[in-house]
């Protein structure tokens, strides 16, 4: 099955410990750092749209863009309940096309790891790139390398709640890590549906998507650790990435 179709309807229960708030202020100080305080924002591998409401109810008017129709739909639910408006649009990033160009683009929670080589990477960076106004911004985080490659290869998790049950074997091989998901999701009593995904991603390393990033015509790249304004760390678990759009 095609990542994030089952997935969809237990992604939210399963990131109820993520803090969108905290990371949506992260986002904009860390666009501010870069010159950018942006009235318009696409948010490119959106999911669900947490990140996206977070953005625009501080105001931005904001576009939400995933590959995943099951997302989508869930994140226009999530936004005609929360009263705030929101724009969906179904498409792969590495050929995102919006009809005007954006103050900012932010790409959250791993979207980058998700392009499993530097073609795919670059593919990427120059569509953002064309749809970023002159003066504007590309912020994104990836999955450090020492966090795939130590934390998440080659590993096996699971959980056990009441909704939701899952199965997670990771193979980690050429910096590549493949991830096969099983839920069981909670139908009706004691009856349980099982869904399979598989989910591979790579680890990138910070100084090459650098270089991507400037071979696609950014300029002023900045390398962060983990939602701080300081250098990675040597184990640091994620790395976020700030670029110009001149």
């Amino acid at each position: 099955m095609d990542a994030y179709s089952g997935f969809a309807r237990v992604y939210d229960l399963l990131m109820d410990d993520f803090d969108y708030p905290a990371w949506a202020a992260y986002y904009l100080e860390l666009l501010a750092r870069a010159g950018v305080r942006p009235v318009t924002l696409c948010d490119c591998a959106c999911g669900t749209g947490s990140m996206s409401l977070e953005f625009a109810r501080r105001g931005l008017r904001v576009t939400g863009v995933d590959i995943s129709r099951e997302m989508l739909e869930l994140a226009g639910e999530k936004a005609r309940q929360s009263g705030v408006s929101l724009r969906f649009v179904c498409q792969n990033m590495t050929q995102l096309t919006l009809p005007r160009p954006v103050d900012a683009l932010v790409c959250a929670c791993d979207g980058v790891n998700y392009l499993t080589s530097d073609k795919r990477a670059l593919a990427f960076f120059r569509a953002a790139h064309k749809s970023i106004r002159p003066g504007g911004a590309l912020a994104f985080d990836v999955s450090s390398p020492y966090k795939i490659r130590n934390i998440l290869g080659n590993s096996f998790f699971g959980e056990e709640r009441d909704e939701v049950a899952y199965l997670w074997q990771n193979a980690l091989e050429d910096d590549i890590v493949t991830m096969d998901i099983t839920f069981f999701l909670r139908e009706e009593g004691e009856l349980y549906r099982r869904v399979s995904e598989t989910h591979r991603q790579r680890a990138h390393e910070p100084e090459r998507l650098k270089a991507l990033l400037e071979e696609a015509g950014f300029t002023g790249v900045q390398i962060y650790g983990d939602q701080s304004f300081d250098k990675p760390k040597p184990q640091e678990m994620r790395v976020h990435i700030c670029a110009a759009r001149e």
